[in-house]
Protein backbone atom coordinates (compact mmCIF):
# COMPACT_ATOMS: atom_id res chain seq x y z
CA UNK A 1 0.00 0.00 0.00
CA UNK A 2 0.74 3.84 0.05
CA UNK A 3 1.41 3.32 3.78
CA UNK A 4 5.00 3.16 5.14
CA UNK A 5 3.80 1.71 8.76
CA UNK A 6 6.08 0.08 11.91
CA UNK A 7 4.70 -2.06 14.41
CA UNK A 8 8.15 -1.32 16.80
CA UNK A 9 10.97 0.92 15.98
CA UNK A 10 14.61 0.44 17.76
CA UNK A 11 17.10 3.26 17.66
CA UNK A 12 20.35 1.75 17.51
CA UNK A 13 22.38 4.73 17.10
CA UNK A 14 22.27 7.83 16.89
CA UNK A 15 18.82 10.06 15.97
CA UNK A 16 15.37 8.93 14.74
CA UNK A 17 15.30 12.08 12.43
CA UNK A 18 17.97 14.29 10.08
CA UNK A 19 17.32 17.38 9.39
CA UNK A 20 16.99 18.47 5.44
CA UNK A 21 17.65 22.30 4.18
CA UNK A 22 15.95 23.08 1.07
CA UNK A 23 15.54 26.81 -0.53
CA UNK A 24 17.22 28.56 3.10
CA UNK A 25 14.78 26.71 5.19
CA UNK A 26 15.54 23.35 7.33
CA UNK A 27 13.47 20.64 7.84
CA UNK A 28 13.13 17.81 10.51
CA UNK A 29 12.07 14.39 8.86
CA UNK A 30 11.57 11.05 10.82
CA UNK A 31 11.37 7.83 9.04
CA UNK A 32 7.44 8.10 8.60
CA UNK A 33 7.53 11.76 7.32
CA UNK A 34 6.13 11.98 4.16
CA UNK A 35 9.58 13.75 2.04
CA UNK A 36 11.11 13.77 -1.04
CA UNK A 37 13.60 11.36 -1.88
CA UNK A 38 15.32 13.25 -4.20
CA UNK A 39 16.41 16.45 -2.41
CA UNK A 40 18.04 18.00 -5.30
CA UNK A 41 14.94 17.44 -7.28
CA UNK A 42 12.56 18.66 -4.30
CA UNK A 43 14.71 22.14 -4.11
CA UNK A 44 14.18 22.60 -8.23
CA UNK A 45 10.32 21.46 -7.94
CA UNK A 46 9.67 23.70 -5.28
CA UNK A 47 11.35 26.50 -7.19
CA UNK A 48 9.01 25.95 -9.77
CA UNK A 49 6.09 25.91 -7.17
CA UNK A 50 7.49 29.51 -5.30
CA UNK A 51 8.12 31.22 -8.86
CA UNK A 52 4.16 29.90 -9.65
CA UNK A 53 3.03 31.72 -6.32
CA UNK A 54 4.99 34.14 -7.42
CA UNK A 55 4.61 37.48 -4.60
CA UNK A 56 2.60 36.16 -1.50
CA UNK A 57 3.17 39.81 0.19
CA UNK A 58 0.40 40.28 3.00
CA UNK A 59 -1.79 36.98 1.51
CA UNK A 60 -3.65 34.86 3.05
CA UNK A 61 -2.33 30.96 1.52
CA UNK A 62 -4.06 27.67 2.14
CA UNK A 63 -1.55 24.91 1.81
CA UNK A 64 -4.41 21.49 1.72
CA UNK A 65 -2.67 18.42 1.46
CA UNK A 66 0.58 19.67 2.76
CA UNK A 67 2.31 17.15 4.50
CA UNK A 68 5.56 18.16 6.93
CA UNK A 69 4.65 21.75 5.31
CA UNK A 70 7.19 21.91 3.02
CA UNK A 71 5.62 24.36 0.38
CA UNK A 72 3.84 26.41 2.45
CA UNK A 73 6.85 27.08 4.77
CA UNK A 74 8.49 28.38 1.29
CA UNK A 75 5.73 30.60 0.50
CA UNK A 76 5.40 32.23 4.57
CA UNK A 77 7.77 34.74 4.99
CA UNK A 78 6.03 36.59 2.47
CA UNK A 79 3.03 35.82 3.12
CA UNK A 80 0.12 36.98 5.99
CA UNK A 81 -0.76 33.97 6.60
CA UNK A 82 -0.14 29.97 6.00
CA UNK A 83 -2.84 27.57 7.15
CA UNK A 84 -1.67 23.80 6.01
CA UNK A 85 -4.69 20.89 6.24
CA UNK A 86 -2.64 16.91 6.43
CA UNK A 87 -4.24 13.85 7.52
CA UNK A 88 -1.36 12.48 8.76
CA UNK A 89 -0.77 13.59 12.14
CA UNK A 90 2.59 12.73 12.05
CA UNK A 91 3.47 14.76 9.06
CA UNK A 92 1.34 17.63 11.09
CA UNK A 93 3.53 17.43 14.30
CA UNK A 94 6.68 17.87 11.94
CA UNK A 95 5.24 20.62 10.17
CA UNK A 96 4.59 22.45 13.28
CA UNK A 97 8.09 21.86 14.14
CA UNK A 98 9.48 22.68 11.23
CA UNK A 99 8.05 26.15 11.25
CA UNK A 100 9.69 26.70 14.57
CA UNK A 101 12.88 25.78 13.35
CA UNK A 102 12.38 28.07 10.68
CA UNK A 103 10.84 30.81 12.96
CA UNK A 104 8.03 31.23 11.34
CA UNK A 105 5.30 31.98 13.20
CA UNK A 106 2.61 33.20 10.56
CA UNK A 107 1.50 29.35 10.08
CA UNK A 108 -0.76 27.15 11.42
CA UNK A 109 -1.04 23.53 10.79
CA UNK A 110 -4.61 20.95 11.03
CA UNK A 111 -4.43 17.36 11.32
CA UNK A 112 -7.37 16.07 9.54
CA UNK A 113 -9.33 15.41 6.16
CA UNK A 114 -9.34 18.19 4.17
CA UNK A 115 -12.65 17.25 2.53
CA UNK A 116 -13.82 17.83 6.60
CA UNK A 117 -11.64 20.60 7.94
CA UNK A 118 -11.67 22.62 4.97
CA UNK A 119 -15.21 23.51 5.76
CA UNK A 120 -14.33 24.92 9.17
CA UNK A 121 -11.77 27.22 8.16
CA UNK A 122 -12.92 31.07 8.97
CA UNK A 123 -10.48 32.67 6.79
CA UNK A 124 -10.68 33.54 3.31
CA UNK A 125 -7.81 32.46 1.23
CA UNK A 126 -6.19 34.78 -1.45
CA UNK A 127 -4.50 31.54 -2.93
CA UNK A 128 -4.57 28.08 -2.87
CA UNK A 129 -2.15 25.24 -2.76
CA UNK A 130 -2.79 21.92 -3.45
CA UNK A 131 -0.26 18.84 -3.52
CA UNK A 132 -3.15 15.61 -3.23
CA UNK A 133 -1.67 12.59 -2.92
CA UNK A 134 -2.30 10.27 -6.63
CA UNK A 135 -6.02 9.33 -6.21
CA UNK A 136 -6.38 13.68 -6.60
CA UNK A 137 -8.93 15.42 -4.79
CA UNK A 138 -11.94 14.31 -2.86
CA UNK A 139 -15.25 15.85 -5.18
CA UNK A 140 -16.49 17.28 -1.88
CA UNK A 141 -13.64 18.81 -0.89
CA UNK A 142 -12.97 20.52 -4.45
CA UNK A 143 -16.37 22.09 -4.30
CA UNK A 144 -15.32 23.63 -0.98
CA UNK A 145 -11.92 24.91 -2.34
CA UNK A 146 -13.64 26.02 -5.92
CA UNK A 147 -16.34 27.93 -3.39
CA UNK A 148 -13.47 30.21 -1.90
CA UNK A 149 -13.20 31.45 -5.34
CA UNK A 150 -9.80 32.13 -4.41
CA UNK A 151 -7.94 34.41 -6.81
CA UNK A 152 -5.02 32.19 -7.61
CA UNK A 153 -4.72 28.00 -7.26
CA UNK A 154 -1.14 26.65 -8.10
CA UNK A 155 -1.93 22.91 -7.92
CA UNK A 156 0.80 20.26 -7.38
CA UNK A 157 0.31 16.54 -8.57
CA UNK A 158 2.31 13.37 -9.20
CA UNK A 159 -0.53 11.94 -10.91
CA UNK A 160 -1.20 13.70 -14.39
CA UNK A 161 -4.54 11.39 -14.52
CA UNK A 162 -6.40 12.68 -11.68
CA UNK A 163 -4.85 16.35 -12.68
CA UNK A 164 -6.87 16.36 -15.26
CA UNK A 165 -10.01 15.36 -14.09
CA UNK A 166 -9.68 18.07 -11.31
CA UNK A 167 -8.79 20.90 -13.96
CA UNK A 168 -11.99 20.34 -15.75
CA UNK A 169 -14.09 20.68 -12.61
CA UNK A 170 -12.08 23.60 -12.08
CA UNK A 171 -12.48 25.20 -14.85
CA UNK A 172 -16.19 24.51 -15.30
CA UNK A 173 -16.33 26.84 -12.29
CA UNK A 174 -14.66 29.91 -13.92
CA UNK A 175 -10.84 29.07 -13.55
CA UNK A 176 -8.25 29.56 -16.68
CA UNK A 177 -5.08 27.58 -16.79
CA UNK A 178 -2.25 30.27 -17.02
CA UNK A 179 1.07 27.76 -16.81
CA UNK A 180 2.25 24.53 -16.42
CA UNK A 181 5.41 23.00 -16.13
CA UNK A 182 6.24 19.10 -15.61
CA UNK A 183 9.27 18.27 -13.40
CA UNK A 184 10.56 14.93 -13.85
CA UNK A 185 11.57 13.91 -10.47
CA UNK A 186 11.66 10.20 -10.89
CA UNK A 187 14.11 9.56 -13.88
CA UNK A 188 14.07 6.63 -15.80
CA UNK A 189 9.95 6.05 -15.21
CA UNK A 190 6.81 6.81 -16.64
CA UNK A 191 5.77 9.30 -13.34
CA UNK A 192 6.54 12.82 -13.84
CA UNK A 193 5.15 15.92 -10.86
CA UNK A 194 3.44 18.41 -12.64
CA UNK A 195 2.81 22.23 -11.39
CA UNK A 196 -0.05 24.11 -12.81
CA UNK A 197 -1.06 28.08 -11.95
CA UNK A 198 -4.92 29.12 -12.64
CA UNK A 199 -6.78 32.00 -11.92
Amino acid sequence: ADVVQSDETNILYGRDYIVEKLLGLQFKISAFSFFQTNSQGAQKLYSIVRDFVGNAQDQVVFDLYCGTGTIGQIVAPNAKKVIGIELIEAAVEAARENAKLNHLENCIFIAGDVKEEVKKLKDHPDMIILDPPRAGIHPQALKDIINFNADKIVYVSCNPKTLVNDLVELEKKGYKVEKVQCMDMFPHTAHVETVVLMS
